[in-house]
């Protein structure tokens, strides 16, 4: 009986200096999207037809060989690409394929959020534009003012004009 009642205080003790541990993660800095896959745009995402939260695909497929994003609460964005091309099969024009068409793309944040509490709305948020290479590798550390509350982030990965070509996810 006495190594059960020791047992369980020393179990206690443990719990309540772990509180403070993994309590100190919250706040402001706290990780509230960590992806390790981007999917680029395919059909039949392409174009306006099948957008998703009020943003259009990219006219034609592309390709990406790796990405990811981390979102934090205070709304710090992290974002990297690496082969983000255009697809290397039809319907892209063969003198297109494995290329990208811009020297810079950005992102959007999109949150379903409740500006009156009640009535839930899509609000997307874009970033200054980043640079790219020829080979489509980027990447992106910004802040965006995000809303609150900001449920169910996305990020996705957009041309100039916003069409989107990569997103978290797959």
């Amino acid at each position: 009986m006495r190594k059960t009642l020791v047992l369980l205080l020393g179990l206690a003790i443990l719990g309540a200096l772990a509180v403070p541990a993994f309590g100190h993660r919250g706040g402001d800095g706290r990780m509230v999207l960590g992806a390790n896959l981007l999917s680029p745009v395919i059909e039949p995402y392409t174009g306006a037809t099948n957008p998703i939260r009020g943003i259009a695909g990219g006219g034609l497929p592309w390709e990406l060989r790796a990405g990811n994003a981390n979102l934090r609460a205070d709304g710090r964005l992290h974002l990297r690409v690496k082969g983000l091309v255009l697809a290397r099969r039809a319907p892209v024009p063969a003198n297109l394929q494995g290329k990208i068409p811009f020297t810079q793309l950005g992102a959007t944040v999109s949150c379903l959020t409740t500006p009156d509490g009640t009535t839930a709305t899509t609000a997307n948020v874009a970033t200054k534009l980043f640079d790219v290479t020829p080979r489509g590798d980027g990447h992106l550390n910004t802040s965006v003012s995000l809303p609150s509350p900001c449920f169910a982030p996305i990020v996705f990965v957009t041309a100039p004009t916003g069409a989107w070509f990569a997103v978290t996810g797959d």
